[in-house]
């Protein structure tokens, strides 16, 4: 019920002054009163923590869910109580915060770029744990507005490394002399960390999604076939699951382990999650199959919403007009074609692109109907499941609960989530938690593939072993000056 941790005593901030238990403790009550309610919800259950002497504190716990808690105040943040004093935590500022790690700030320009420079004077260079890693003396983020010009900028070396995430360009636009001649290296690394869940999440505060077989209609008019094929060049694989690509993953029938945990709350779930576990249907590929509108029409006549003229109204007289909340332009090719399915079976449907600062705002006012997420999951996932699809967060403004998921079932199996003491009572009860949350028709799924697709000039080395669930790119690689001599005399 309490974890005590010792503090080494050359920890510094990077202004030299020292990091002691006051700064630890000055962190918790922080985070968990003015931070983000992520913070604020995996913190519920840590009562206290305690300065004991100055290289001393100790976290107090509550209640029975605490087998994960000792992890989370070990990975908080620690903030310097002394910078925060002058400095006000919860609001906006372009000063570099004073941290501890290896690197600090040395330039930046808001919107443009931030330089992080390494520490010569770091306090834990030479722990063992940090031996091989921060190689790089700079690191130097670069901002674009959208990823054709970031493109661009990588081609003509305005930088040298990125990730890439738009499926068309990586299938493309590679498709160049300095990737063919070695120059440029263009590489695929296995991803094989939870997928997680991707998906349109639909908002559920609102009435007109509050009847399952609405938002179970929505589903049906995404061709992920059809999308895939002609947009993605195949290169993605359908989202079914809230635990994709991990052993929580629910699949078929449930076992009798999940049963046991399902059965007692069986008049209150839909019968299909007693069933073959929900996936997205299988479209034919054409983009418009039939067969699927016409279903997503029969339900949207059972939930009230009748024909009328080219849309539908509800007993009131309304439409169902349903905005689709975007900020980056690169998923209008996706969105469009699903919303000529929307309108196909009667929905008004619509794209709204915003920038990317009224959009944050919007979502975290829960102001949108639909929108795009991905909740990535954990290997032993926990409390964070609570701010993703918990009660508490479905009504905590901020929250990650986009979709204004509150179901107390659901509570209860991610409680048993928490509690599970092996990892096969943790595997079971993630797996009846998914055949709830896939029941509930909360999403329509997208798409994952379990790779990074990395794309850099070749001026770089990095360990011959990589981590299994990472990349380690910033973490473990370094520059190589050989390769990026050769790379300057072979343009």
């Amino acid at each position: 019920m309490s974890v005590t941790f010792a503090l080494r005593p050359q920890a510094k901030f990077a202004d030299g002054t020292p990091l002691t238990a006051d700064d630890v403790v000055f962190s918790f009550s922080t985070l968990k009163e003015k931070g983000h309610p992520r913070y604020q919800i995996a913190l519920r259950d840590v009562d206290k923590a305690e300065a004991l002497d100055p290289a001393t504190v100790r976290y107090t716990f509550k209640g029975t869910l605490v087998r994960d808690l000792p992890i989370i105040v070990a990975t908080l943040p620690i903030l310097s109580k002394a910078f925060y004093t002058g400095h006000k935590f919860e609001e906006s500022s372009l000063v570099p915060p004073l941290g501890s790690g290896p690197y600090k700030i040395a330039d930046f320009k808001a919107g443009t770029f931030v330089l992080y420079r390494r520490r010569e004077d770091y306090w834990a260079a030479e722990l063992p744990v940090n031996k091989g890693r921060f190689n790089f003396a700079e690191v130097k983020y670069e901002y674009f507005r959208d990823r054709t010009a970031e493109l661009t900028s990588l081609k003509s070396g305005a930088f040298d490394f990125r990730e890439e995430f738009t499926s068309v360009d990586w299938a493309t636009a590679y498709d160049i002399p300095a990737v063919a001649h070695g120059r440029m290296i263009k590489e695929s690394l296995p991803d094989d960390t939870p997928s997680g869940a991707q998906g349109f999440f639909i908002n559920m505060r609102r009435d007109k999604f509050k009847d399952d077989r609405a938002r179970q209609a929505l589903g049906l008019a995404f061709d992920f076939e059809w999308t895939n094929k002609n947009l993605f060049y195949g290169l993605y694989q359908r989202t079914a699951s809230f635990f994709e690509n991990s052993s929580m993953k629910a699949q078929d029938a449930p076992s009798t382990e999940e049963l046991a945990l399902l059965e007692p709350y069986r008049d209150k779930l839909p019968a299909e999650v007693f069933g073959k576990a929900v996936s997205p249907p299988v479209s034919d590929g054409s983009g418009t199959d039939r067969k699927l509108l016409r279903e997503a029409s029969r339900l949207l006549d059972d939930a009230g919403w009748k024909q009328n003229g080219a849309t539908r109204i509800n007993a009131k007289g309304e439409p169902l007009a349903v905005e689709i909340l975007n900020f980056s332009p690169s998923f209008d090719r996706i969105i469009l074609p699903y919303i000529k399915n929307l309108k196909a079976i009667g929905v008004d449907a619509s794209l709204r692109n915003v920038d990317p600062a009224q959009y944050e705002r919007r979502v975290k006012a829960f102001d949108f109907d639909l929108t795009t997420e991905r909740y990535s999951m954990r290997l032993t996932p926990g409390i964070e499941l609570k701010t993703f699809w918990g009660s508490e967060s479905a009504a905590t403004d901020g929250s990650y609960n986009l979709a204004g998921i509150a179901d107390p079932v659901l509570d209860a199996l991610i409680d048993r989530i928490m509690a599970a003491q092996s990892r096969a009572e943790l595997q079971t009860a993630a797996r009846a938690a998914d055949r709830v949350l896939r029941a509930g028709h909360y999403w329509v799924p997208h798409w994952y593939k379990a790779a990074h697709h990395l794309a850099y000039w070749n001026k770089f080395s990095r360990p011959a072993v990589s981590p299994k669930y990472e990349r380690g790119v910033i973490d473990t690689w370094w520059y190589d000056a050989e390769k990026a001599e050769r790379l300057k005399t072979s343009k």
